[in-house]
C-alpha cells in the first residue's frame, strides 16, 4: 500500500504526521517528506510520527525517520515517534536506531512528552 501523510498543526508550533502504508523507498516516500519539509519552513518546532497505520518500513523509511530526527536537532526541535507495530519496532530495534529516536506506545504520550521538555 503506498505511503500518504496528514499533518495536523496543533498549537505551540507542534505539528502531528499521521502516517498510513509500507514506508518504502520511492515517490510517495519522497512527497512524505516534501510534506514534513514545508511544515518545518512553516516554524514547526516539535513534531510526532504517528505510525499506528504503518504495517512495513525498509532503509529508505528509516532513513527518512533518522533524517527528521537530525533536522529537529538542529533546529533545536523535537521528534517523537508513536504506534509503532512489532514489525516497525523491531527494525529499529534490529538497526538500534531505537536507541536515539524518541518512541511512545500512543499519540497521547508523545504530546504529553513534549509538554515536559
Amino acid at each position: 500500500m503506498p505511503l500518504s501523510a496528514t499533518i495536523e498543526s496543533l498549537p505551540d508550533r507542534v505539528s502531528v504526521v499521521t502516517l498510513t502504508g509500507s514506508m518504502t523507498l520511492g515517490s510517495s516516500l519522497k512527497m512524505v517528506d516534501a510534506q514534513v519539509q514545508q511544515a518545518l519552513a512553516g516554524g514547526v518546532t516539535a513534531l510526532v510520527f504517528d505510525l499506528t497505520g504503518v504495517d512495513y518500513s525498509d532503509s529508505a523509511g528509516l532513513g527518512l525517520l533518522v533524517y527528521t530526527q537530525g533536522l529537529m536537532q538542529e533546529k533545536g526541535g523535537q521528534f517523537r515517534l508513536c504506534g509503532l507495530s512489532p514489525r516497525v519496532l523491531s527494525l529499529l530495534e534490529m538497526t538500534r536506531t531505537n536507541t536515539f529516536l524518541s518512541i511512545d506506545p500512543a499519540r497521547e504520550e508523545s504530546l504529553a512528552a513534549l509538554r515536559l521538555q
